[in-house]
């Protein structure tokens, strides 16, 4: 019976084809349906999917390669439905030449070996993206699963403010415009559609309802989801009554009231919190102790972790009026979300990692676990937003994803700890192999 560390890599579509099963034996399982732990389950892997769940075997199979798990928990891969791509190099620059197949390819292998190995890039890509997507679908790309919003549409003169090309960003001046660019969206077959539409605390031009309602418009008579980057309430009504799908960021400016919250129940409208955003403009210099792990060390970079740790980083840091601003607004989305998620809301799992220095691909995702787990949500829940509910999201959005759970025909993307993370959820850092696709993803990152 092999271990773990000397299981056989597959670095191809065909010899994942021509594997034999694997069998993960004796594991405890968290299969993402948001079920208690089950001990002692023998999880079969085939092609790329998930054969069976069964009870461990009691005499070891002769025609499946077998690694033994006793004394592990699996968990489905994480899933992130809002991540960038190409916008940072080295994870600590943002650069308009940034969006490379190089820089992409990184930030994708990044996400995978982290166990995250389904995103969705929301907007700010390059049409390069198509040609990536399509490399995957043929097995000849790794790294996590590319689902995508394209370019994504933004406003003339206002968000999104990031430092990047143009041919990255439609940026429509009229309603006509912007159902050309869904149109064009809609050719590439983009994944969805994301707008911004917000003012940035009344500094930059907001997008005129008249454009937004059209880009909705135009997207559903394509069959394609909206998200919308928001942050105030009253934006966020707007776009229920304009029939908004997936609202890509919390409501950060006021409470969101019962009513609300009924609201998007009732249009079936999908909330992804991100509570790691805001705190990304100041966590490093609020608590420097995060730096000190390896897992969070390899996931920064020798770049950016020189700017986190440069002498001057943390005092000029806390001294902003943008870190007061930042913490406010993660207080109230901290207590937005709790309130959203116990009415019953839709709620997704996604980070905005990769979108400006601090937000890391991969290290994000595991740091927006302890934060719902902070905001109120058991570790059960938590990881159950992030798999299972998030895989129901990217099902919707693309009805040929069946990722999120650890069930028969499902993806095989799992992550195997060596530590429960249903006592601790830090514990999901804890990570002793990833597979995706059925495939063993080589290089795990340090779980200290």
């Amino acid at each position: 019976m092999r271990t773990i560390a000397c299981a056989f890599m597959l670095s191809s579509a065909i010899a994942l084809a021509q594997q034999k099963p694997i069998i993960l034996h004796d594991a405890a399982l968290v299969d993402g349906t948001g079920a208690q732990i089950r001990p002692h389950v023998d999880i079969t892997l085939h092609k790329g999917y998930i054969d069976s769940v069964r009870p461990a075997f009691k005499k070891a199979p002769k025609d499946a390669d077998v690694v033994d798990c006793t004394g592990k928990i699996i968990i489905p891969g994480l899933i992130s439905a809002h991540s960038h791509l190409g916008i940072l190099v080295n994870n600590a620059d943002p650069s308009p030449d940034a969006y490379t197949t190089e820089n992409v390819t990184a930030a994708l292998n990044q996400f995978e070996r982290y166990g995250v190995t389904t995103i969705v890039s929301l907007g700010v890509n390059r049409d390069l993206v198509y040609q990536l997507r399509d490399q995957q679908r043929a097995g000849k790309l790794g790294g996590a699963t590319i689902l995508t919003a394209g370019r994504g549409i933004g406003v003339p003169n206002g968000a999104p403010g990031l430092n990047v090309a143009p041919d990255q960003i439609y940026r429509p001046a009229n309603a006509d415009e912007a159902r050309k660019d869904v149109d064009e969206l809609a050719s590439h077959h983009a994944d969805l559609v994301k707008m911004w539409l917000d003012s940035g605390h009344g500094k930059i031009p907001p997008m005129e309802p008249a454009i937004y309602n059209a880009i909705i418009e135009q997207a559903h008579k394509h069959h394609l989801k909206v998200a919308a980057h928001v942050y105030t309430l009253a934006d966020a009504k707007s776009l229920v009554n304009a029939n908004i799908d997936i609202f890509a960021h919390s409501i950060r400016d006021q409470a969101v009231d019962p009513g609300f919250a009924q609201t998007l129940i009732d249009h079936k409208i999908w909330y992804i919190p991100t509570l790691a955003l805001d705190e990304a403009f100041y966590l490093y210099a609020n608590d420097p102790d995060v730096m000190k792990s390896a897992f969070f060390q390899q996931a920064a970079g020798p770049q950016l972790l020189a700017k986190l740790q440069a002498p001057d980083y943390a005092s000029k840091t806390l001294a902003t009026p943008q870190t007061e601003q930042a913490k406010k607004d993660h207080e109230i989305a901290m207590k937005n979300f709790k309130a959203l998620h116990d009415a019953g809301v839709n709620i997704g799992f996604g980070t905005d990692s990769g979108a400006v220095t601090g937000r890391i691909p991969g290290f994000s995702e595991h740091r927006e676990l302890e934060d719902l787990v902070a905001a109120g949500l058991t570790p059960l829940q938590a990881i159950t937003l992030a798999t299972g509910e998030n895989g129901r999201l990217m099902h919707e959005i693309n009805s040929k994803v069946t990722v999120g759970l650890i069930k028969d025909g499902y993806s095989a993307d799992l992550i195997i700890l060596s530590a429960d993370p249903l006592m601790d959820v830090r514990n999901t850092r804890h990570i002793e192999a990833v597979y995706h696709h059925g495939v063993l993803v080589p290089n795990p990152p340090p779980q200290n």
